[in-house]
């Protein structure tokens, strides 16, 4: 699904990643695991578009995407989570989900005058997908919170709710348990399981 081949990133004279190559297999878990400033945190930003790599190919599923933009990945179903979670505080948990899947027929002018029933029916499909989500991840009961005010462990299933709201071909979970208490680091680790 997800093949490295020779990828190196400089940032002036500091080589954060040096010729890397690597290979994920589909319905794979693979975990990647150094010290703090080895540079995974730079190889996932570098796979996901968030950075250009200095030299070397990514391919996600036998197309290079090197040069594609993060957005364009995400359009492709290689999605991310974040080291430390990028919620829309004044959102509720329950929008942060509604507000992920791409290209909605109510984020065009014109489509938002002339398509209100297709928009009515998407946005209710997103709801519906947005609280199989919480459910899942045994957060209906925060729905109406607001993002910001959840607790760090709540932040990470929030960002991986958002991944389960696209058919996601392969996420790439950045310290998913880092700063979380056992009981709740245990449901994630269900959660990516299932």
């Amino acid at each position: 699904m997800i093949q490295i081949d020779r990828l190196s990133k400089h940032f002036g004279g500091l080589l954060a990643v040096d010729n890397v190559s690597l290979n994920v297999g589909s319905g794979s878990i693979t975990g990647l695991i150094g010290p703090n400033g080895a540079g995974k945190t730079t190889l996932f930003n570098a796979i996901a578009g968030n950075l250009e790599p200095s030299s070397g190919r990514i391919l996600f599923d036998g197309e290079d995407v090197t040069g594609l933009a993060s957005h364009d990945r995400f359009h492709k179903g290689l999605l991310r989570t974040f080291q430390i979670p990028h919620e829309f505080g004044s959102l509720t948990v329950l929008e942060n989900l509604m507000m992920v899947p791409g290209g909605q027929l109510g984020e065009g002018l014109l489509s938002a005058w002339t398509r209100k029933r297709q928009i009515e029916a998407e946005e209710r499909s997103n709801l519906t997908k947005a609280r199989d989500v919480l459910e899942f991840l045994n957060l209906t009961h925060l729905e109406n919170s607001l993002a910001g005010h959840l607790s760090g462990g709540q932040k990470k299933l929030l960002e991986l709710g958002r991944t389960m709201m696209v058919e996601a071909k392969a996420v790439l979970l950045d310290e998913v348990g880092a700063g979380v208490n056992r009981t709740l680091l245990r449901e994630i680790g269900d959660a990516i399981l299932r």
